[in-house]
């Protein structure tokens, strides 16, 4: 049984974020990565994929994570700006009960 909780505490120190369960090892794949990746040709006699189908399907990859990134970023801007407002709109309720004398 204590071996089971040092295990799982070991695994806990992986976490680098509070949604994040990754190893701190692990970087997300970038679509650039995606287009640059070349893979290694088969030697003579022996089956392979076709490097032109390899490619499509890198570069479809590619333009989808692009897009990801492309939605999490406007994601998190609207976020921003939505905080922003509350932290406006509070401020000025704490300000106007403050001038009323409200507690």
């Amino acid at each position: 049984m204590h071996l089971f909780f040092r295990r799982t505490r070991r695994r806990r120190r992986s976490v680098h974020g509070p949604t994040c369960y990754r190893s701190a090892a692990y970087h997300p794949l970038r679509p650039w990565q995606v287009r640059e990746r070349r893979f290694r040709s088969t030697p003579l006699g022996r089956r392979g994929l076709d490097p032109g189908e390899v490619r499509e399907f890198l570069d479809r990859a590619a333009s989808d994570l692009a897009a990801v990134y492309d939605a999490l970023a406007q994601s998190r801007r609207e976020t921003d700006r939505i905080k922003d407002a509350l932290r406006r709109w509070q401020s000025e309720q704490a300000r106007a009960r403050s001038e009323r004398g409200d507690r």
